[in-house]
């Protein structure tokens, strides 16, 4: 069996960095997909097909590739988060995620070109936020790093400090959940280690 070369349809640093560390060296092309035209209230199905349309979007590029796309949100009461759009609505969001928790879900799709089989799944993490001071949650948010994430947190940055525990996959947590891709890759008749760099 021929191994496909591994594209990730994501511009995520954080998404490619986890790839790395797990051996496989992505050939990086963002989709540029309009998030803003899908509007699904289930946040699985939400992340699943977003994740889709941006795979779909940068498969048609790569006819040898294993083309990866990702999505992320947070949903806290049923209510579903992505990236604040501002620091005022990363510092509303802060107060009240603060000493509270949500379920970040993570859709991931593989488009094997070479076999025309397309694979969707995603992942949910439970994360719980400690009680922080005002000082804190406003500090937070003028490391500019809520800005750029789902759920305005990063685990592998400054957000670690504010995250009492999780429940489930870490790596979700992150953009990726390493063990969901191990087994998608596997359904598609590889080995993870088939990609390999």
């Amino acid at each position: 069996m021929t191994i496909p070369q591994f594209i990730l349809a994501s511009a995520s640093p954080a998404r490619r960095r986890l790839l790395k560390t797990a051996g496989i060296e992505p050939i990086v092309k963002a989709s540029d997909f309009d998030e803003s035209q899908i509007s699904i209230a289930d946040p699985a199905e939400l992340v699943k097909t977003l994740a889709r349309c941006k795979a779909e979007t940068v498969a048609s590029l790569f006819p040898q590739g294993l083309v990866m796309g990702c999505d992320s949100v947070l949903a806290i009461d049923g209510k579903i988060y992505g990236k604040p759009e501002n620091a005022e609505v990363a510092i509303a969001r802060w107060q009240f995620m603060q000493g509270n928790f949500g379920d970040l879900y993570t859709g991931h799709v593989l488009i094997d070109n070479t076999q025309n089989q397309t694979i969707i799944k995603y992942q949910r993490t439970r994360v719980y936020f400690a009680k922080m001071s005002d000082h804190a949650i406003q500090a937070y948010v003028k490391t500019d790093e809520p800005l750029k994430c789902a759920g305005a947190f990063a685990l592998e940055g400054f957000g670690s400090l504010f995250v009492e525990k999780i429940e489930g996959c870490y790596s979700n947590v992150i953009g990726l959940s390493l063990p969901l891709l191990r087994q998608m890759i596997a359904e598609l008749g590889y080995e993870v280690t088939d990609f390999w760099q």
